[in-house]
C-alpha cells in the first residue's frame, strides 16, 4: 500500500522504520505532544515488541510510515478503531523529525489520509483527539477541515475531539479558498 500526497508518500511501515520510531518515542517533547511518557525500554526490547506488532496487522487499524517525496522517513500516521457499521475511524499522526515541522507536511499527510479514508474505505466520519493545550495541532487539523466537537477527559488529561464528516470534506475539497 502506498498513497501519494503533494509533499508525502504514506506507505506500509517496515522494520527499517523502527530505528527512527524508537528515537521519536524516547524523545520527551514528542512524548508530551503525544500524551504519553517517553519509552524506557531498550531498543532491542522495542524492536521485538514493534516487529511482532507489524507481523499481526488488524483490519480495524492501519499504521503507515510518512516519507517525503525524496524518501526521507519523517513520521507515522495511523487510523484505528475502525467501525465498519458506523463507517467512522480515528486518526493519529506524529511528525517525528522536527526539521519538517511547520512546513505543511502534517497538513498534507492528513489531507492525503482523509482522501483515502473517505474515497477508498468509504468512511462517513473521521475523528481525532488532540491535547486541549495544543493549539498548533488544532490549527493544523482545522486546515484539513476538522472542527472541534467536544472536550474529552481521558487518562487524567484534557483533549479536544475534532471531527470531519465526508460531506464536509467534499465541500472543503471543492472550495479553493
Amino acid at each position: 500500500m502506498e498513497i501519494s500526497g503533494v509533499k508525502v508518500i504514506l506507505r506500509e511501515k517496515s522494520l527499517n522504520d523502527l530505528v527512527d520510531e524508537y528515537a521519536w518515542r524516547v524523545d520527551e517533547e514528542l512524548s508530551r505532544l503525544d500524551a504519553t511518557r517517553p519509552l524506557k525500554m531498550s531498543y532491542d526490547e522495542y524492536y521485538r515488541y514493534a516487529s511482532e506488532e507489524l507481523q499481526f496487522p488488524s483490519y480495524r487499524s492501519k499504521r503507515l510510515a510518512i516519507d517525503t517525496l525524496e524518501g526521507v522517513h519523517i513520521g507515522n500516521v495511523m487510523y484505528y478503531d475502525l467501525n465498519a457499521k458506523k463507517r467512522e475511524v480515528e486518526l493519529g499522526i506524529m511528525i517525528g523529525d522536527k526539521a519538517y515541522w511547520n512546513r505543511g507536511y502534517g497538513t498534507d499527510v492528513v489531507d492525503t489520509l482523509l482522501d483515502h479514508l473517505f474515497s477508498d474505505l468509504e468512511m462517513e466520519m473521521v475523528y481525532l483527539h488532540t491535547l486541549a493545550w495544543n493549539e498548533r495541532a488544532q490549527s493544523s487539523f482545522a486546515k484539513s477541515g476538522f472542527r472541534e466537537a467536544r472536550p474529552v477527559r481521558k487518562g487524567g488529561q484534557d483533549f479536544i475531539r475534532m471531527e470531519i464528516k465526508k460531506d464536509e470534506w467534499q465541500n472543503c475539497e471543492s472550495d479553493p479558498f
